[in-house]
């Protein structure tokens, strides 16, 4: 077997940023959020709540954008009781965001046995209900072109909008964060919120709203998990993205360029995995299913581990914020 044919590497590379979007999605939302000064743990949640919005609504009205409106309306709701029970109430955002994630992966379940009978399951969409890859101009010309042809057809086109959505955001998020007076806002927030109170702005306004721009990201991210990457939503389909995004984030340090690039070492390893089942490797034989299905995690337990303490997050990330009278 060729395993390291040309073709075979784009392929890996190509599913790499596929598998990536929806954590580069909630990636993007945490570092606004966390920056803020409030810890978001419910991305989990999110995510699955958007999937489930978005598959449900997509699937009785055969529209991906209603679904898309859905799902960031969803992600929305949830990142307000999220901001009502850690901003306004000074609660523990920890706790308030593993509720959000229990309370998400029961209730999807619940729904989705009332609305359509199927287990927790939504029927599977026809593709004019989902986001279907699209292909760039001139890639029937140009894949033609040794070498440049596969890469421009293979690995540059051929993705649903939203991947291409996905790295719009994350420079989105890097202009907004260093780029305007409102990301330089946010950031004192997450440092100093005294100081910025000080000045005469409302540090709960600027947490509010970051928290809220995470949930259009989370929306989007699960609008892309159940209507583009796949064509229904089915239990717990997340699996565990939010977190392995919150990984990726710290990883990064909060900064919106490496956490995109620790989102794809994660894709890339979860790609990897897919192409490695069944493969016999030289003095280490058939990999183990079960070893390779478990290698993002691994990495996530590896990464926290060596490198949680030496990332350093914001002064104020999880400190609620009292006002002094």
């Amino acid at each position: 077997m060729d395993f390291l044919s040309f073709n075979e590497i784009l392929s890996i590379f190509s599913a790499t940023i596929r598998i990536s979007t929806p954590l580069i999605f909630a990636a993007m939302a945490g570092i606004f959020s966390e920056r803020s000064g409030v810890v978001d743990i419910g991305l989990e949640g999110k995510l699955l709540a958007g999937a489930f919005a978005a598959a449900s609504v997509a699937a009785v009205t055969h529209s991906a954008w209603l679904g898309l409106g859905a799902a960031i309306a969803i992600g929305l709701i949830l990142s307000l009781i999220h901001g009502f029970a850690s901003i306004t109430h000074k609660g523990d955002q920890v706790v308030s965001g593993v509720a959000i994630n229990i309370i998400v992966s029961g209730l999807t379940v619940v729904l989705g046995m009332a609305w359509f009978h199927r287990s927790g399951q939504t029927p599977t969409l026809p593709n004019d209900a989902r986001f279907m890859p699209i292909n760039l101009y001139g890639v029937d010309t140009i894949s033609n072109i040794p070498i440049i042809g596969d890469i421009y057809s293979k690995l540059l086109s051929g993705y649903n909008l939203l991947v291409y959505v996905a790295f719009v955001a994350v420079a989105l998020t890097y202009w907004t964060l260093f780029k305007t007076r409102f990301g330089l806002r946010l950031r004192a927030v997450g440092e100093n919120p005294k100081a910025v109170d000080t000045a005469g702005i409302s540090v709960n306004l600027l947490r509010y709203k970051a928290v809220l721009i995470g949930g259009i990201l989370t929306g989007i991210g699960g609008t892309y998990i159940s209507i583009a990457q796949n064509a229904s939503f089915i239990k717990d389909m997340s699996a565990g993205q939010g977190y392995i995004a919150l990984a990726a984030m710290i990883f990064g340090k909060w900064k919106p360029i490496p956490a995109m690039f620790s989102c794809f070492l994660f894709g890339f390893l979860e790609a990897l995995s897919m192409r490695l089942q069944g493969v016999s490797l030289p003095l280490v034989g058939e990999v183990p299913v079960q070893l390779i299905q478990a290698s993002p995690y691994i990495l996530t337990v590896i990464l926290l581990a060596g490198f949680v303490g030496r990332a350093i997050a914001p002064k104020a990330d999880g400190i609620p914020y009292i006002k002094e009278r």
